[in-house]
């Protein structure tokens, strides 16, 4: 039998296209001293979607529109919790970037560059299946 996950966490690969091409939104958490996509825990009967588009505006400062679901990330946490995290592609709309309590940077990079600058390999492992679903809005959880 499989244990429930302690703490339930959602997010976006946030995107958008410029004239460098596409880019993914990376931020920096000075807390954990790491490069991660915009996530962060659930509250209290809040869906995962909502989670997920409040968690990117409070972390960019961007509206966003949801896309296809990603596969889920499960680990252990700094506090030996297990923890999933949902989510998404995510096309930022308006908005802008300001330094707040928990994220003091945010990048736009190439994918190629978003791949070298996060912390984690399991961030790492999102982006073949986020450019997928963003060349073909498709949902890619069974990949």
């Amino acid at each position: 039998m499989s244990r429930a996950y302690d703490v339930r966490a959602a997010g976006c690969l946030l995107w958008r296209r410029s004239s460098a091409g596409l880019e993914l939104a990376l931020v920096y958490r000075p807390k954990w001293a790491d490069w991660s996509w915009p996530k962060g825990k659930l509250k209290r009967g809040e869906s995962a979607e909502a989670g997920a588009r409040r968690e990117v505006l409070e972390e960019t400062g961007y509206t966003c529109r949801l896309g296809a679901r990603l596969p889920s990330s499960r680990y252990t946490d700094h506090q030996g919790r297990l923890k999933e995290v949902s989510y998404w592609v995510a096309e930022a709309r308006d908005g802008a970037f300001e330094p707040n309590e928990e994220v003091s940077d945010l990048v736009w990079l190439t994918p190629d560059a978003a791949r070298e600058r996060l912390t984690h390999e399991r961030d790492r492992d999102l982006i073949p299946a986020a450019l997928i679903a963003i060349d073909g809005d498709e949902d890619v959880r069974g990949l």
